[in-house]
């Protein structure tokens, strides 16, 4: 019973401080097979934005590797510039709006899924990672408070020991 209820407190730490998101993540393996069927559509469609280039973007924006999302958020950078569909816009808007979040810039993603949510207001998925990056931008807040109080405590102490210190002599 003790064991349970430790490795519940423990999950909810883990959570709070490690996000809790609920997006999915994805692995070398599926990269490796997206990178492969991007490829090539390149080589038979050179210059549009095919299914398998998206998927591509998709999979490396998920991805736990930092390297990886970066290289998403550059694919879908450039696939936006070019980009006049409204929906199409919205898909790449959102998933640049994962890999920002996945890559810590969370105010950057919030102001991507903001523009994702104008195309399309009713964008469920949109709509659950601007809640998403919120709260992290929230936790973040509060962790960053609780941290410069704990500063002002451990400086305030070494104050007070230092007068006390000095009134003993």
């Amino acid at each position: 019973m003790a064991e349970a209820f430790f490795n519940n407190i423990g999950t909810k730490i883990e959570t709070f401080f490690g996000g809790g998101d609920s997006l999915p993540w994805t692995d070398s393996e599926m990269i490796a097979s997206c990178e492969l069927e991007a490829s090539g559509e390149k080589a038979a469609v050179s210059g549009e934005n095919s299914d398998g280039i998206m998927r591509l973007a998709w999979a490396l924006v998920h991805s736990r590797n930092g390297p990886d999302v970066q290289r998403g958020i550059a694919m879908l950078e450039a696939a936006l510039a070019g980009v006049g569909a409204p929906m199409q816009k919205r898909e790449i808007l959102y998933l640049l709006a994962v890999g920002q979040f996945r890559a810590g810039e969370y105010a950057r993603s919030r102001r991507l899924v903001d523009q994702a949510l104008q195309i399309s207001p009713d964008f469920r998925q949109a709509s659950a990672l601007k809640k998403m990056v919120e709260d992290k931008i929230a936790k973040d807040g509060l962790v960053g408070v609780g941290l410069a109080a704990a500063a002002v405590g451990v400086v305030a102490s070494g104050i007070a020991a230092a007068v006390i210190g000095g009134r003993r002599r």
